[in-house]
């Protein structure tokens, strides 16, 4: 059975132990909220250092340029 949560009047939510012991989210930790559909994907923001060479050994050719925005 999937972990559930509920609604506080307050609007708060506590995510249940075993979904942040699974994904290691700690006290704390900010998180993003992204509109799906009827539902909400959250995810944590990435602290900078994880980013750190994120692209390296990208291939730089075909990638879209500035002329195909609006």
């Amino acid at each position: 059975m999937p972990a559930t949560a509920t609604l506080s009047s307050k609007f708060q939510i506590s995510i249940p132990k075993q979904v942040r012991e699974e994904q290691h989210w700690k006290a704390g930790q900010e998180f993003v909220f992204i509109p799906k559909g009827k539902g909400v994907l959250v995810m944590p923001v990435p602290e900078l250092k994880e980013l750190a060479g994120i692209a390296r050994g990208a291939d730089p050719v075909g990638y879209r340029d500035r002329k195909d925005r609006y």
